[in-house]
């Protein structure tokens, strides 16, 4: 019996994005990540078997995906530190808003400059860190050369992407 339920509970987001009509489906997976070429892929894809597939085959198809795509789902994100009225964001940042002042201001000032010396917006996957946190991995991302910090970037969007998927289930 315990099998058979962790087997259900498992499956959980697979099954929701399987049941779901496709321009749901769509609008759910754009929520993840804001890619289009990425929900096209995971929406040719289904039906998936499994979470564990969902999963895979959402990081194979982020990965296989160019640096337009990427930058198009950066552009789906706040700046860290900036109010949003999107309650994933707002909870995923949810460690900047008992900062200081000071704090705060030094994000807004350190985005500013990351956007300048790399095009695009600080992305990273923001759950859990306190502003502090932030603003010194903010800080020290500054430093990397465009293509490593593209591919950092990259893998922060993938993280941010996996968790969304698995809130798309969540009570």
């Amino acid at each position: 019996m315990i099998a058979k339920h962790t087997v259900q509970c498992v499956n959980k987001v697979a099954a929701y994005l399987n049941s779901l009509a496709e321009d749901k489906a769509r609008s759910a997976l754009a929520k993840c990540c804001g890619a289009q070429r990425w929900v096209d892929e995971l929406l040719a894809a289904r039906p998936f078997t499994s979470d564990a597939a969902l999963l895979a085959h959402a990081e194979r198809a982020w990965w296989a995906l160019g640096r337009e795509d990427w930058l198009e789902a950066f552009q789906d994100h706040p700046r860290i530190g900036e109010r949003t009225a999107e309650e994933w964001s707002r909870r995923e940042q949810a460690g900047v808003d008992t900062a200081a002042a000071a704090t705060r201001a030094a994000l807004a000032r350190e985005n500013v400059a990351y956007i300048e010396r790399f095009g695009y917006l600080f992305l990273t996957c923001a759950t859990g860190k306190t502003a502090g946190e932030l603003l010194g991995e903010l800080r020290r991302r500054l430093g990397n050369d465009p293509a490593t910090e593209l591919r950092i970037a990259a893998g922060e969007q993938a993280k941010i992407t996996r968790l969304r998927l698995e809130k798309l289930v969540a009570p």
